[in-house]
């Protein structure tokens, strides 16, 4: 099956490394022009010059904090202006912020609310209103399993990530009579950027591919590995492409089998 998404403009937050690059390679890949959203301006500068090297498309990198509302409507503004409307917004921004629950703070609540759940409003509040008039459009927001199965010590993330799905629910709704079809991917344990860090912190001396099959293994993973973001990517452009013109509403796992809730 070949995915195309040629004359797409996709906004992708959380777009410099792990997922949110990975995603923006395989969009490009596919003939979207593509603008990643991050904070740090060097790493977005990377990956925008890769992405665009490898697939000969437009991509306009923003140096941006979503969990700021002005900085979101000035990025998305000036996103406007570089590559137009845009038809694909991938919320992918976010960190995995876990603690015990009665030592969590009203700041880092309040921190973990703005930068997953209301960047993701109020990006959806900017793009909708396009979508509908054109009468195509697609959302993706990126949740993990927690959203569905959460644990002991998982918030604020899994609340956080829950709400996002409500969210989605909620636009899948509004969006279907006017064809924008919003969608939520729930991670699993993919490798990325995170890992990395992790093993450097935790075990320096083991090879990466070591390390990562120990992880997996701990976490009994049924299909017995890490995910890669590869793989990631390749659902999010089924969903972003009109191949997967039927499917809104949805939370789908892409987690090797580990979520115990479908």
């Amino acid at each position: 099956m070949e995915l195309r998404m040629d004359g797409r403009v996709a906004l992708i937050t959380g777009g410099s490394d792990g997922l949110g690059r990975a995603m923006g390679h395989r969009f490009a890949e596919s003939g979207a022009d593509i603008a990643i959203v991050a904070r740090t301006q060097e790493t977005l500068d990377a990956a925008r010059d890769e992405i665009a090297t490898a697939s000969g498309r437009k991509v306009h990198a923003y140096s941006c904090d979503v969990s700021d509302a002005g900085d979101i409507s000035r990025t998305y503004a000036a996103v406007c202006a570089d590559l137009g409307q845009v038809d694909i917004l991938v919320n992918n921004a976010g960190t995995s912020q876990t603690g015990t629950f009665t030592e969590i703070s009203d700041e880092t609540w309040q921190a973990d609310i703005d930068l997953k759940l209301m960047a993701a409003v109020r990006l959806c509040r900017l793009v909708m209103p396009g979508m509908q008039e054109r009468r195509w459009g697609r959302i993706i927001n990126v949740l993990n399993v927690g959203a569905k199965a959460p644990w002991g010590g998982s918030a604020p993330t899994a609340v956080t990530r829950a709400a996002g799905m409500a969210l989605t629910k909620v636009l899948a709704n509004e969006g279907a009579p006017h064809n924008v079809l919003v969608n939520a991917l729930c991670t699993g344990f993919i490798a990325s950027g995170q890992w990395v860090r992790r093993r450097e912190q935790l075990a320096p001396d083991t090879p990466m591919e070591t390390f990562l099959a120990n992880m997996a293994e701990e976490r009994a993973i049924p299909l017995g590995r890490m995910g890669e973001s590869e793989e990631f990517a390749n659902m999010a452009c089924f969903l972003a492409s009109d191949a997967g013109s039927y499917i809104t509403g949805t939370a789908i796992n892409v987690d090797g089998g580990s979520c115990p809730v479908v």
